[in-house]
């Protein structure tokens, strides 16, 4: 599932391609799933918007739209596993598993794509904030706040889109070994050293991700097609069986509650 650092690529590319453009119709496919808004509100906030630009909240894509005379709220994009927002010429083909095109003043089309159906679609009136915290501002006492007297290991609780929202898998495990802390310490047993440590390598590790265009672990590229190169840069995450970098002991991966943890047993305590 793309993380904050490959939405935030995204929607930064999107911006560029299609802020200040007019959706002039849209065209949504007969599959249920995607759509989290029905299909009649999804298609009378979005003909006629303009688009006012294009952002990140947590791992959503987020459209500012306007109408005639007023706002016309947000169209709101989750990627889900597999999902992609391409910007297309109409003469191209139309991917297998396209499940909404927006037909563009410009010319162009904005098409969403997505094989395995658990990306989300959906409109909101109000402004669009997130089920959680912003990681990249979130600033150190309200971080501390976030996992004080929590029972749930570390990893876990990095993973609550309602406390943090936008960190997934790799960012978690790339943080955590650069902070030094083992996956599954319990969140509300860290020191506020360890919390400080993992506040600063956070931020770090997502700024550096997104300025490398995010992590090409599977089938992820960004709005033009490209794929990122953060992957280059993992040190614990799917690197089972490989030496740590700092001090060459194998990298261990565990699970919990179905979900890959990786880690270095001695540069992590």
């Amino acid at each position: 599932m793309p993380e904050l650092p490959e939405v935030e690529t995204v929607a930064n590319g999107l911006h560029k391609r299609v802020a200040g453009d007019r959706i002039e119709s849209v065209w949504l496919g007969p599959k249920k799933e995607p759509l989290k808004s029905l299909p009649e509100e999804i298609i009378g906030a979005l003909e006629g918007a303009k688009i006012r630009g294009v952002r990140r909240v947590g791992k959503h894509i987020v459209f500012d739209l306007r109408g005639a005379r007023s706002d016309k709220g947000h169209w709101i994009v989750h990627l889900g596993m597999t999902g992609r927002m391409v910007v297309s010429a109409p003469q191209e083909a139309i991917a297998p598993h396209t499940h909404a095109i927006a037909r563009l003043a410009s010319g162009r089309e904005l098409r969403f794509v997505d094989p395995r159906r658990f990306g989300r679609l959906s409109v909101v009136r109000e402004e669009f904030t997130g089920p959680g915290t912003e990681p990249l501002t979130v600033g150190l006492d309200e971080f501390i706040a976030l996992f004080r007297g929590r029972k749930t290991p570390i990893k876990a609780a990095l993973l609550n889109q309602k406390l943090l929202h936008g960190v997934g898998n790799i960012y978690a495990d790339e943080s955590l070994f650069r902070a030094g802390i083992r996956p599954r310490r319990h969140a509300g047993r860290l020191s506020r050293d360890e919390l400080k440590r993992l506040h600063k390598s956070l931020r770090k590790v997502l700024n550096e991700a997104i300025r490398l265009g995010g992590s090409s672990v599977s089938d992820y590229v960004d709005a033009d097609g490209d794929e990122g190169f953060f992957q280059l840069r993992h040190r614990v995450y799917l690197r089972t069986g490989e030496p740590c970098f700092v001090c060459k002991t194998p990298i261990k991966r565990i699970e919990l509650a179905g979900r890959g943890m990786h880690y270095c047993p001695k540069c992590q305590k």
